[in-house]
């Protein structure tokens, strides 16, 4: 029997509130059948807490004003950390053989920004970084590269820098070897690769924390407006849009769609790969319909 059953009930009126309060705050949305799992997610924190019921729990993430650092452990709770190495890569090679290197031709000393802004535990920026410097531009070009996730926990993983077995799945093993030791917990991301990624807390629908990020030209935002509800979805695209510089790029996982949430954006084929792009006339250049064969592309 799940915990949340022997211990607390959520009433409907509860659950609602609760709901709804967890979906304004974060953008993650749980429909009517999802009662038992937001329950189960969510009563070890109420019992730890002391509150005898959700709706205290409720009212204490509402209201108080010691609930900020709650807010954390909420996320850690309910957050999805379901990604590895080299997950679709095809975007990633659009990045490195496309994106990049135009950038660089147009303008040669204005830095790249590329901010990984749903990276759960550091796979996804952690591969970026690798192709890029698989292609050499880590070496010859200016690249920041950000790494977010609004669950404390899950950027406390990616700073660690140590992986199992499952985040390799997709990873080629030459890679592997070449930017990972083994240890006994794991196998741990060379200090130099994570060096090139600064990690940050962000939630992705709070605009103070978003809006040092969203200036980046590449955004990789994969894989997480799938648990968000399509009001949150336009809430977030919106505020990309409108810190995002034009050109600017939008990666979204490959089962999610923007087409019927936004006209800030247009979906085109770059590098083999569909992409977000924050119109402009420069970006018509950056069309294409196939990948150049660089090193990087031979990896997958």
């Amino acid at each position: 029997m799940p915990f949340y059953s022997d211990t607390l009930g959520l009433p409907d009126t509860a659950f609602t509130l609760l709901r709804d309060l967890i979906h304004d705050r974060t953008g993650l949305f749980y429909e009517n059948g999802k009662r038992e799992l937001l329950a189960d997610k969510l009563s070890p924190l109420v019992v730890e807490r002391g509150f005898d019921s959700f709706l205290d729990y409720y009212y204490f993430l509402k209201y108080d004003s010691d609930a900020t650092t709650e807010w954390g452990h909420v996320m850690d709770a309910l957050s999805v950390q379901e990604t590895y190495f080299w997950r679709e890569v095809d975007q990633i090679h659009a990045l490195v053989d496309v994106i990049v290197p135009e950038h660089f031709a147009t303008q040669p000393k204005e830095p790249l920004r590329i901010w990984s802004a749903a990276c759960a535990s550091g796979e996804e920026p952690l591969s970026i970084a690798m192709a890029l410097n698989e292609a050499g531009w880590l070496r010859r070009a200016p690249i920041e590269i950000y790494g977010s996730d609004a669950s404390p926990s899950a950027i406390a993983k990616a700073r660690r820098g140590i992986y199992r077995e499952r985040s390799f799945r997709n990873l080629p093993p030459t890679l592997r070897l070449k930017y990972f030791t083994k240890e006994q917990e794991g196998w741990r991301i060379a200090p130099e690769l994570q060096a090139r990624v600064q990690w940050n807390t962000v939630n992705l629908l709070a605009e103070a924390e978003v809006i040092r990020f969203a200036s980046s030209k590449v955004i990789f935002c994969r894989n997480v407006f799938i648990y968000f509800s399509p009001d949150s979805i336009r809430r977030v695209v919106k505020l990309l849009s409108k810190h995002m510089p034009s050109p600017g790029y939008l990666f979204v996982g490959a089962s999610e769609s923007l087409l019927r949430v936004t006209t800030d954006f247009e979906l085109r084929e770059i590098g083999g790969a569909f992409v977000y792009v924050k119109s402009d006339a420069q970006a018509n250049s950056m069309v294409t319909t196939a990948r150049p064969k660089l090193k990087v592309s031979n990896l997958a």
